[in-house]
């Protein structure tokens, strides 16, 4: 599950590896071919929720949109970002880990 954002935060991800050289066109392509293997089912957000945690936790709204979907839907988050990672326990949100992967 996650936020109709998921896309777009995908996509910025990506762009951003390529802006700062960090990965080919190539490599963006395959880890989006990946990404589309995944089977997510979208989840309309609260945005008054969203903006609650914005707010308390010092997220970007679509960080927000993340800790709202894992809250309303009770379920852990899967993050690799070290500050979404703190915000979302600080407001109540188990995580998943990735192996070998420290958060």
């Amino acid at each position: 599950m996650a936020p109709g954002s998921v896309h777009w935060e995908v996509g910025n991800a990506m762009s951003a590896l390529l802006k700062r050289r960090r990965a080919t066109l190539a490599q963006a392509q395959h880890a989006l071919v990946a990404y589309a293997a995944i089977p997510i089912r979208l989840i309309d957000i609260d945005l008054a929720l969203a903006l609650e945690i914005s707010a308390k936790h010092a997220l970007y709204a679509y960080d927000a949109y993340l800790v709202a979907c894992a809250l309303t839907q009770r379920a852990p988050l899967l993050t690799l970002d070290h500050g979404l990672a703190r915000a979302a326990r600080a407001a109540g949100v188990a995580l998943l880990g990735v192996a070998g992967v420290a958060t």
